[in-house]
């Protein structure tokens, strides 16, 4: 790719960007959120056609100008998104020949297709039935399908944008295994992450962007590469503490949590959370360690509102007194508030632009009788991009077009404005950049120091290291350990999680 610029209304997204992939490599592409990596990956697969950008893509020593997807497939080029192209409800084997059947007269052959499906998942290592419907899948498993359907489609160049960051560590690891086996086929790979352990164990070289240009190419294979120089690369300086300093001040207990016990929502004899107690003070923030599936969201989301499980038992008090929280504007109006870990989902109206996001939880702040005084919500809105460094054009910009840091502290306005005594984040900095994550814990450390409880869930162990003052560490649905942070190490969560299953 030579000399790509892609420019949209009052944002230029590139400016000038050359990238070069080798037959057989593993390139990784890192920046913080708004860099440009999505954009450029767009250009390259033609979800930006031709004539929509300035500069050349040269594919196999011949300029290639793709109107479509469809364009960049024929040539063996295939872009798997973050948010998984998979329809839920179909099979392995239909998702896979998908717009691909292989029929006969008219007429779909299931027994070739199945054939077929079972030689695909074997080389990405997945041993599902093809009749098994997607639905039925966790995600890592999602992710080969994603790939299986590539190799289907003869892939020369795979393009994974942030392949692992829904990934627990064993998913995840199995995903970079599977690239340098693409790798030993010649089948070479553009990684997009901003995991960078995970960018350093597989990666040939790295290009970093920052702010629409690429900055620097580094080679891996030099020794001269870590982390400290990617994040130098990325963020325009030194970045020594990953973590900004807490100067804690807990006072007394803010949310109490007694005896609280779910069960599934579909199936009523199993027990999803049992008998947890909670406690988190003002001024504290509290850590939920745990692996995938341990119950951590679970949890939470029954706490706001019953929005998980069903037979939930067990008593919410806050600030001392009992708290009516058995639907979502009463937990609201008790003080809690919840950011769900899925933010494009069920944080956000993405269609929808930045003013009207911020103050979606708390509309009758910004109203006067049942109309909204759209002057008090502009102000509302423009106070919250300034308290919280939201980039963007205008609050009028479409929340979907803003970066996946700016859209989480869009997220983070919303609950601010509601004016909870509790706040509870679920995998807050998933999918961010180093220099965004920087920003959401200097949030968080402000909120903390302005009195408020705030509990983190995070899958990322060295970040509840960082930024909490206690953990609790979860394992099917229990909590089976609780530590100060300053007493804490992975070793010792995971020391608690084995030994819980132990017992």
């Amino acid at each position: 790719m030579r000399g790509m610029t892609k420019t949209f209304p009052g944002v230029k997204a590139l400016t000038d960007v050359t990238l070069a992939v080798m037959p057989a490599e593993i390139h990784a592409i890192v920046g913080e959120n708004g860099a440009g990596k999505s954009t450029l990956m767009k250009v390259l697969s033609g979800v930006y056609p031709h004539g929509s950008y300035t500069g050349d893509i040269h594919f196999e020593g011949a300029e290639r100008r793709f109107s479509g997807i469809p364009d960049s497939e024929k040539t063996g080029i295939i872009i798997i998104h973050q948010e998984l192209a998979l329809v839920p409800l179909l099979s392995i084997a239909e998702n896979i020949f998908l717009g691909h059947e292989i029929a006969r007269g008219g007429v779909i052959d299931w027994f070739e297709a199945f054939k077929r499906t079972k030689d695909l998942l074997a080389k990405v290592g997945l041993n599902e039935h093809p009749n098994t419907l997607i639905t039925h899948l966790g995600t890592g498993k999602q992710q080969l399908v994603e790939i299986a359907k590539a190799l289907n489609k003869k892939v020369k160049l795979l393009i994974l944008d942030e392949p692992t960051s829904s990934l627990n560590e064993t998913d995840s690891n199995a995903l970079l295994a599977l690239l340098k086996e693409l790798k030993a086929q010649g089948i070479a790979s553009i990684l997009i992450s901003h995991k960078l352990n995970e960018v350093l164990k597989v990666a040939d070289r790295i290009t970093v962007l920052r702010d629409g240009m690429a900055v620097d190419t580094l080679d891996t294979h030099t020794g001269a590469v870590d982390e400290d120089r990617i994040i130098k690369a990325m963020v325009g300086r030194e970045l020594n503490d990953r973590y900004p300093a807490r100067h804690a001040s807990i006072g007394e207990p803010v949310l109490e949590v007694t005896n609280w016990s779910v069960y599934h929502p579909l199936h009523s004899d199993r027990q999803m959370i049992k008998n947890v107690d909670l406690t988190v003070r003002a001024g504290e923030v509290v850590g939920i360690a745990g692996l995938m599936g341990s119950g951590r969201t679970e949890l939470a989301m029954s706490l706001f509102g019953r929005a998980y499980g069903q037979r939930i038992t067990g008593e919410v008090r806050i600030r001392g007194k009992r708290a009516d929280t058995s639907t979502i504007p009463k937990a609201m109006a008790a003080g809690l508030a919840y950011a769900t870990e899925d933010r494009k989902t069920y944080g956000l109206v993405l269609i929808d632009d930045v003013k009207h996001n911020v103050t979606l939880a708390n509309l009758p702040g910004v109203s006067r009788g049942a109309v909204i005084d759209n002057l008090q919500e502009l102000s509302v809105a423009n106070k919250f991009r300034r308290d919280l460094g939201i980039r963007c054009s205008s609050v009028f910009q479409t929340t979907l077009n803003l970066s996946g840091g700016n859209q989480q502290k869009v997220v983070l306005s919303k609950w601010l404005y509601a004016g909870p005594e509790v706040l509870m984040l679920d995998e807050p900095t998933r999918g961010i950049d180093v220099g965004a994550k920087y920003e959401i814990y200097g949030i968080i450390n402000r909120l903390a120091e302005a009195g408020k409880a705030v509990v983190v869930i995070s899958s990322e162990m060295p970040e509840l290291l960082g930024i909490c003052d206690r953990i609790y560490v979860m394992n099917e649905g229990r909590f089976v350990a609780e530590m100060p942070a300053k007493e804490a190490s992975q070793e010792k969560i995971m020391r608690a999680i084995m030994r819980s299953w132990l017992n």
